[in-house]
């Protein structure tokens, strides 16, 4: 239900359209059987919102030390005739360089307190690889800041000022009882106009940008540069997001701004507080969402839940988990997607015992995992595949396969001991390549079954028909990266 204003309003009139909708909200027609829909007014003003958090909101300069080289010859605007001067016919000691000459480099920021002690939270980005922090505070008064600890992987960094009074403090909220519609404020210092309100609603909720671990809140509230690191409120003052990151054509708001969620950052400054670092819980599995497709060829009944595709020596594999198996609970919660097994496995405390139920071959099986330490066990980077060049091959779904030998696990980088069906070329025009399989894939897995030669891979789809199921599930490597991918049977 939307507010019912004017068809056309100016500028000056848009205010009081609004301050009329706040005497009476408009009404949504509705059966009479149904229940009725009040739209709720927007705030009158957000000034006393304004007036109680900014004591609270910082802004942050760092300064850095950097080294550029200096150029011995002349430097001319683009396009200018001296430019075209200086190319036909050079200078003395033409593209010779000066040795490198340390300078002082600045940037600006914004953050927000968050204990009375001096606690600040702000991006990892404004105080990356800074010599010296400054933070001045609402009153004007100014505090070198410590570094406690980072986390680039959410772009958090938690700094420590000292003080002999308490400082003006903000909480953090519950970002996820925040609903897309919501009212929201944004404060900090955009292009180094100091502290700074603007105000907008939550645009979408659970946005991915590039990170492991991103949750956040996209919202209309203009944010600018410099705001990177200042609080995103809700109507009660309480902090429900960190502002990170716009999307922009032009290095300017127009209106999508994304904050990292609080309940993600809450959990990762307790950490840096506690031990100056992240320690986050490791499950030691692959994992890939489950499709619709492979529902049907997994025997599921619903798409919910993450696939393991591969469950290398550590704590899963310890505790008897499976590639093939389904997780669809962790430690008491559903698991809906891969994302939210991530998140929940992150926020899990290490060397713990946790209950994992896990879907293996249509039954649910309960597994206790003891969970290791996610930033100590990293995996290393798997070279990618080379293409077979073999000509020995029969077609299988639209695929030319072969079975692996000495020659094709070199050219693949494989270890001895691989075993599975590699692919030599395929049908652009097969469900396969659609699907993304692609010359130099090796299948590994037929219905969660060992495929070691053509005839295996051909009893596997003949099975599959003959008990009514649309396809079959493959398990494919390349590079050594496994997943699962459902394809049709015809």
């Amino acid at each position: 239900m939307t507010i019912q204003t004017p068809a056309f309003l100016s500028a000056k009139n848009v205010r009081g359209a609004f301050g009329a909708a706040a005497v009476a909200a408009a009404i949504a027609l509705t059966p009479l059987h149904a229940t009725p829909v009040f739209a709720k007014a927007a705030p009158d003003s957000f000034a006393d919102l304004a007036q109680k958090v900014s004591p609270s909101v910082v802004m942050i300069t760092t300064s850095m030390t950097v080294s550029t080289p200096t150029q011995s010859n002349p430097m001319f605007p683009e396009g200018s005739p001296f430019d075209d001067l200086f190319r036909d016919f050079g200078f003395p000691d033409q593209g010779q360089q000066s040795p490198s000459r340390p300078h002082h480099s600045n940037a600006l920021g914004s953050g927000f307190v968050i204990s009375e002690d001096g606690y600040i939270v702000t991006n990892n980005h404004v105080i990356e690889n800074a010599d010296d922090i400054t933070v001045a505070f609402f009153d004007g008064t100014t505090k070198k800041a410590k570094l406690i600890g980072t986390d680039p992987k959410t772009d958090i960094a938690l700094l420590k000022v000292e003080t002999d009074k308490p400082l003006p403090f903000v909480p953090f909220g519950d970002s996820d009882k925040m609903r897309v519609g919501d009212w929201v404020m944004a404060m900090g210092n955009p292009l180094g106009q100091n502290f700074s309100a603007s105000a907008g609603i939550v645009s979408a909720r659970n946005r991915e940008l590039s990170g492991t671990y991103d949750d956040y809140i996209q919202t209309d509230a203009a944010i600018n540069r410099g705001n990177s690191g200042g609080p995103l409120f809700d109507m009660n003052g309480e902090v429900i997001g960190v502002n990170t990151a716009i999307l922009s054509p032009n290095g300017g708001s127009i209106g999508i701004g994304f904050s990292m969620a609080s309940n993600v950052v809450k959990n990762v400054v307790s950490q840096l507080q506690q031990y100056g670092e992240t320690r986050r819980g490791w499950l030691g599995v692959k994992i890939q969402d489950v499709t619709d497709d492979m529902t049907e060829a997994l025997g599921l009944s619903s798409s919910k839940g993450a696939l393991v595709s591969e469950v290398p020596d550590g704590p899963a594999k310890d505790a008897g988990m499976q590639a093939g198996d389904v997780i669809v609970k962790f430690d008491g919660g559903d698991v809906a997607d891969t994302r939210d097994l991530v998140r929940r496995v992150a926020k899990a405390p290490i060397g713990e015992k946790v209950q994992v139920i896990v879907q293996r071959d249509g039954k649910e099986k309960t597994l206790t995992v003891t969970l290791g330490r996610r930033e100590t066990s990293e995996d290393q980077p798997i070279p990618a595949a080379a293409k077979s060049q073999s000509q020995d091959s029969d077609t299988v779904l639209g695929m030319s396969i072969e079975p692996l030998n000495d020659d094709l696990r070199g050219q693949l980088d494989l270890p001895s001991d691989a075993k599975g069906l590699v692919i030599s070329d395929l049908d652009e025009e097969s469900d396969a390549y659609d699907k993304g399989l692609r010359a130099g894939d090796v299948i590994a897995e037929a219905g969660q079954q060992d495929v070691t030669s053509v005839t295996d891979l051909q009893d596997r789809v003949k099975e599959a028909k003959d008990e009514g199921r649309k396809s079959l599930l493959l398990l494919i490597r390349r590079g050594g990266e496994p997943r699962f991918v459902a394809l049709p049977v015809k």
